[in-house]
């Protein structure tokens, strides 16, 4: 894991970009659990620019170029999509990667730190934990259409920045190998946890086995759908761009839709030291689901049967890839005290159960809403 930057750092950087003028101020910015990113504030012809500084964490993604590679064609594709639909602010509604004085998308600060940069977005704001059922309906239809671009994205097949990022029975096994290892001495501590794994393991390969069937397609997905990576208008609450885009890549847009629901619909923060009060929220779950069919009118009936299961399946998988980085030493998210990832772990094995419990109503729930809005 990198050391974390400092503000000098971050000013080294940024000359390295086509800044429109002098830096007058950085600061850090949001709470990303990988990248250390930063809110830069240039001088600029009659008032100030901002823009956000990233520097990525290399152990992670070990490919930036791919990532950028990934990045700057689906969003060159948005941007061009929606200015011939004659979108007046298209660029408040998609990132837009600002390039070096000499034409690269990345830049080397000197010291090891691999930095990228973004119009930093104005008139927007992001949140943690959702704030009402109104404004998870947002962020879905904002992933959903996200997804809509994406599907008529040409050419090549996009980087898998990290490969098999959810595939559920490779996570599963690096678990089990992390377990066996066992080089922190934590297992012992971890019982209950792992045998809760083992006793869904064979329902946690559904997906990844409709899709080497191909019942399920192949589709672009974001892979990181928490509503802290959705821009919401400051006048209006419209969800108006998704971010943090390093993970968009082949997969299946399952994911994005389980992922919304596991951070957006449950009862309490994702690190919250008591698993007990996170369960779902069948009106955020509602919500979530009208507002991702108002605009993912591209779903296949194979997708939209598994949505629901979807839920479970990623929440499943977020423990087990919280209880892994647990049981290595917490080399992969970010954590700030003792036990942190063992919390959200348990936190999202309570929540899964939660959805487990739930999961005929919220596949009545699905069914629903389709019906509705197939019928106007």
């Amino acid at each position: 894991m990198n050391p974390p930057c400092q503000a000098s750092d971050v000013v080294r950087a940024a000359s390295r970009f086509a800044l429109p003028g002098e830096v007058v101020d950085v600061r850090r910015h949001g709470s990303g659990l990988i990248h250390d990113t930063w809110l830069v504030t240039c001088s600029a012809a009659g008032g100030v620019a901002r823009f956000i500084l990233q520097c990525m964490r290399i152990d992670v993604f070990p490919h930036p170029d791919r990532v950028m590679e990934n990045i700057r064609r689906v969003t060159d594709h948005a941007l061009a999509e929606l200015k011939a639909c004659g979108v007046a602010d298209a660029h408040r509604r998609t990132l837009c990667c600002v390039p070096t004085h000499d034409g690269a998308w990345l830049a080397d600060d000197g010291t090891g730190g691999c930095w990228r940069a973004y119009p930093f977005i104005e008139r927007t704001h992001a949140v943690d934990m959702p704030e009402s059922n109104a404004q998870v309906r947002e962020a879905a239809r904002a992933f959903a259409g996200f997804q809509k671009t994406a599907a008529s994205l040409g050419g090549p097949r996009l980087h898998e920045t990290i490969p098999e990022f959810h595939h559920t029975p490779r996570r599963i096994q690096a678990l089990e190998d992390a377990a066996s290892a066992d080089r922190n001495g934590r297992a012992a501590q971890v019982r209950d946890e792992l045998a809760f794994v083992r006793s869904h393991a064979v329902e946690c390969t559904r997906i990844a086995d409709l899709m080497a069937r191909g019942i399920i397609p192949e589709r672009v997905a974001h892979n990181d759908t928490k509503i802290s990576n959705v821009l919401f208008d400051d006048a209006t609450g419209e969800g108006i761009c998704v971010v943090d885009l390093d993970t968009t890549m082949p997969g299946t847009v399952l994911s994005d839709f389980g992922d919304l629901v596991r951070s957006a619909a449950g009862g309490t923060a994702e690190d919250d030291p008591r698993p007990e009060a996170n369960r779902l929220d069948l009106h955020r779950f509602t919500a979530i689901t009208e507002g991702y069919l108002s605009a993912a009118d591209f779903l296949e009936p194979s997708e939209r049967d598994q949505l629901a299961f979807s839920a479970w399946l990623i929440t499943m998988e977020c423990g087990v890839r919280f209880l892994t980085d647990f049981l290595a030493g917490d080399t992969y998210f970010r954590s700030t005290r003792p036990g942190q990832n063992l919390d959200r772990c348990r936190s999202q094995f309570a929540l899964a159960q939660s959805i487990a419990d739930q999961l005929s109503e919220l596949e009545r729930i699905v069914a629903r809403t389709a019906d509705r809005q197939a019928n106007g």
